[in-house]
């Protein structure tokens, strides 16, 4: 089975998710479902909690069996929409002419799919500030003039820090930043004073 059985998912609302069943010889008598709780989470909640508050057990009333699409003699396969947040839980298995289940050992698969707005929510820009300068749009910073008078210096122990970005020029970025790319949170790289000596 694909995803492989125990194996836990993380996906958002308005993606898909691709189940996939495959038997070891042809047997085109056999059938092959989807056991799950996709789509039905208004039922598990009301479930979960109506056990919780013990008015009555956990029933199997959230559960579906959903026929899966033959592709070849080997293999059957289902995508389904995510279209609600909540840990969903689902396992493929197989139904031969005789009416018998066989299963794929291992627990299910566990789907736990966020709401749209969470892809971008805790995405976090990596600014190093110094990079946001007059330079920022040149291919090369590397001035050969200048380059000549910086290696005397680094000779002799100096350390020359060039003309760069500052937190005014991060701060143009911020729209495009928080705007356009969609990212929450903002990290700065360690901020120290120019060394002197």
């Amino acid at each position: 089975m694909t995803p492989m059985t125990g194996e836990r998912l993380l996906r958002f609302v308005g993606d898909q998710v691709r189940f996939s069943l495959r038997n070891g010889e042809s047997a085109p008598s056999l059938r092959a479902f989807l056991r799950t709780n996709l789509g039905k989470e208004a039922a598990t909640r009301a479930e979960i909690i109506s056990s919780h508050a013990g008015k009555r057990p956990m029933s199997i009333a959230f559960w579906r069996d959903i026929p899966m699409k033959m592709i070849s003699d080997l293999e059957w396969e289902i995508e389904l929409p995510l279209t609600e947040p909540g840990y969903f839980r689902g396992k493929a298995y197989f139904v031969d002419a005789q009416g018998r289940q066989s299963w794929p050992e291992g627990s299910d698969v566990g789907v736990s799919v966020h709401p749209n707005c969470y892809r971008t929510g805790n995405t976090i820009y990596c600014a190093f500030t110094r990079m946001f300068g007059e330079t920022k749009k040149l291919r090369t910073t590397r001035d050969e003039k200048l380059e000549s008078e910086l290696s005397k210096l680094d000779a002799r122990g100096y350390t020359v820090i060039p003309p760069s970005g500052k937190f005014r020029d991060l701060i143009k970025e911020l729209p495009h930043i928080i705007d356009t790319l969609g990212c929450k949170i903002l990290h700065l790289l360690p901020v120290n004073p120019t060394p002197t000596t």
